[in-house]
């Protein structure tokens, strides 16, 4: 039973790695996109990946820590930790997203399309939700609240993406500027909720009552 758990905190380790390097993928294409065309879903679309991206690193580092048998005081702590980092980087991303859909907002500024930032999204719109059940199915086998709740986060990254395919869809075909900086905004409350909920979850982390654990 021992070697089956292992076995499988192992397996959740190469989904998160799969999830990592196919994040950063989405950070590159997506951010480099974003800028050349002044589209501000792509932006945002792009830092949200740079969060998942951390997500995903901070979950490998405690899967391995796992399946390298440390100690319960210190599978408590890295997930304070991962929780803690995640929570700001959450913060910073939503801060992101507000100042560039608003600055575009104001300034009536009409982003341009580009086939790589689609195709990066549709490409997303297959690989996320395979992540997604991954994540899910090996938190299940190795009861890991963790790996359950990277993979509802991956599955809000699927929402993300149809909404910023949406935006880019109203502006070049209906001609709705708007609509790119508005798809923006409406990535907001769900990586603000992530924030709060990411620093909810290392507030209640207790450390202390694995102190005496080996």
């Amino acid at each position: 039973m021992e070697q089956q758990y292992i076995q499988n905190i192992r397996r959740g380790r190469y989904v998160e790695t799969a999830s990592l390097i196919y994040n950063l993928i989405e950070v590159f294409i997506s951010l480099t996109a974003g800028f050349l065309t002044g589209s501000s879903a792509l932006v945002s679309w792009g830092a949200d990946s740079i969060v998942e991206s951390n997500s995903a690193a901070f979950m490998i580092w405690r899967l391995y820590g796992e399946e390298k048998g440390i100690s319960d005081q210190e599978v408590a702590k890295r997930k304070k930790t991962a929780l803690g980092v995640l929570s700001g980087a959450f913060t910073v991303a939503a801060l992101f997203i507000l100042y560039e859909a608003i600055s575009k907002l104001i300034s009536g500024e009409t982003s341009s399309m580009t086939w790589w930032g689609i195709g990066i999204l549709l490409v997303s719109l297959v690989i996320n939700p395979c992540l997604a059940w991954a994540k899910f199915h090996y938190g299940k086998k190795t009861n890991s609240p963790s790996l359950k709740y990277d993979a509802i986060d991956t599955m809000i990254c699927e929402y993300q993406t149809i909404v910023v395919l949406v935006g880019i869809a109203l502006v070049q075909w209906k001609g709705w500027w708007w609509a790119d900086p508005v798809a923006a905004l409406l990535i907001v409350p769900y990586v603000a909720w992530e924030a709060f909920e990411a620093g909810r979850d290392a507030w209640q982390v207790d450390i202390a009552i694995h102190a005496d654990d080996k």
